[in-house]
């Protein structure tokens, strides 16, 4: 079992995976983990849940998470090296190399004009499309995915999406993504911004041609108003208007110019980023606590017969999966108590039961599918210390009677196979050690049960 514990997002993930799963390839096998699922708890939820933990335990969904998991921040890591990255160079695009005037309204638009464009693609997609993603959140999808590098991590990426979109908490998700990059892009710019002006001289000129001064004066006040409130100043009016002719040489209009073009970016750029960051994150937050397995989806809806049965039947419930799993052997990790002798399948003829020490219960000789079923749903709710499985090894060790001895061995705490002393040749015997040996279970005799050595 993995030890790091699973968040009520991943519980449910594993669960919308393990649905998916099943909806495209088929139902798995999973006689057993049912009769667990159902011990889990009363309600259906909780059982599919149980269900659904143990198949990904099982079958390696669990690990792939984890793999996911890793590749996602792999992913993240790259995206922000490229924001970082981004940041940088958009302040050296607005500022130049300090060789020539900066026309403030070009470098205002290089510094804001991808941020406000996306910033208004996403606020539409919010509101039309209600995909608010973005494309920088599917791409840090398709990284987490490529980067993961497991087969069984296939169905994790679409089964998230599946899952969320239930609740409409992808784009409050991918949006604290989306809007956490560009906070990130504009603080490096921010950075280098500051670094830039810190250590060169920079003068500052606005041009046009169709527009006069008037026009100019009035835009960098208005951009400058919000600015005023947290304590930026702006350059005056006589400034702005020299400033379209020629370059300004006063350290007194370079300084006015430099924090007013701070104060819109940080107002302009990080401000509405910040902002919408924390909400994406309150909404993401809040609909986790309160997201829940649907039970009414197709493959949920299915298992209330198997999970929640009015009664017990009896008979192939299921078709035939595509593949068998490899059977293998196992022990029950929680606390066991009794020895038990069990007979698989033995001839009538043969002597049975031997003579028992005292204290070691005999469940008899398991001949059919209801002998089983009652022997694992009693084990299930009480099981063994020491199960002993008696097997004759004139029988050719089968594939069915090999999954009868792993599922078996799951309900104990130890478990051994008594060969039953008959005379048989030489290759069979070999045939079941080795087989046994595949499946990971040891051979004892009935001292076993109550000495509890070999």
């Amino acid at each position: 079992m993995s030890s790091a514990p699973l968040s009520h997002l991943d519980r449910l993930w594993l669960c919308e995976a393990i649905r998916l799963r099943e909806e495209q390839s088929g139902p798995l096998e999973d006689g057993e983990i049912n009769r667990r699922a159902r011990l889990a708890g009363p309600s259906l939820e909780t059982r599919i849940e149980s269900r659904a933990l143990q198949l990904a335990e099982r079958d390696g969904q669990r690990a792939a998470l984890g793999h996911w998991r890793q590749g996602a921040r792999l992913g993240l890591l790259i995206l922000l090296l490229l924001a970082v990255l981004t940041g940088a160079g958009l302040a050296f695009a607005a500022l130049g190399d300090g060789q020539r005037p900066v026309n403030v309204f070009w470098a205002l638009g290089s510094l804001l004009g991808l941020h406000l464009l996306t910033l208004f693609g996403w606020l539409l997609g919010l509101l039309l499309t209600r995909d608010a993603g973005g494309a920088l959140g599917r791409l840090w999808l398709w990284l987490s995915e490529r980067l993961a590098r497991d087969a069984q991590a296939v169905q994790l990426a679409p089964a998230l999406m599946i899952l969320l979109r239930r609740r409409r908490l992808a784009r409050w998700g991918l949006g604290t993504l989306v809007h956490g990059l560009w906070l990130v892009t504009l603080l490096s710019a921010l950075a280098m911004l500051l670094a830039m002006l810190s250590t060169r001289h920079y003068s500052f000129v606005w041009e046009t041609t169709l527009l006069g001064a008037d026009s100019f004066v009035r835009l960098t006040q208005a951009l400058g108003a919000l600015p005023a409130l947290l304590g930026f100043g702006l350059p005056d009016i006589e400034q702005i208007r020299a400033s379209g002719a020629s370059p300004l040489r006063e350290d007194s209009a370079r300084q006015a110019w430099a924090v007013w073009l701070l104060g819109v970016l940080l107002i302009y750029g990080l401000l509405p980023r910040l902002l919408l960051g924390l909400l994406c994150l309150w909404r993401w937050r809040r609909g986790v606590r309160r997201l829940r397995l649907p039970l009414d989806a197709p493959g949920n809806a299915l298992l209330r017969e198997r999970l929640q049965p009015p009664s017990e039947r009896l008979g192939v419930q299921d078709a035939a999966p595509t593949a068998l799993p490899e059977s293998r052997a196992g022990a029950f990790a929680a606390e066991a108590e009794g020895r038990l002798l069990v007979g698989i399948e033995l001839d009538p003829a043969y002597p049975w039961p031997p003579v028992l020490p005292a204290g070691v219960g005999n469940a008899g000789v398991l001949d059919s599918r209801e002998q089983r079923r009652q022997l694992l749903e009693r084990l299930a709710q009480r099981p063994a210390a020491r199960l002993l499985l008696a097997c004759d090894p004139r029988r050719s060790p089968d594939r069915g009677t090999l999954a009868l001895l792993g599922e078996l061995s799951r309900s104990a705490a130890a478990t051994r196979v008594w060969l039953l002393p008959v005379d048989t040749d030489a290759a069979r015997l070999d045939d079941w050690r080795a087989a046994l040996q595949r499946l990971g279970l040891a051979e004892a005799s009935l001292d076993w049960l109550e000495k509890g050595h070999d």
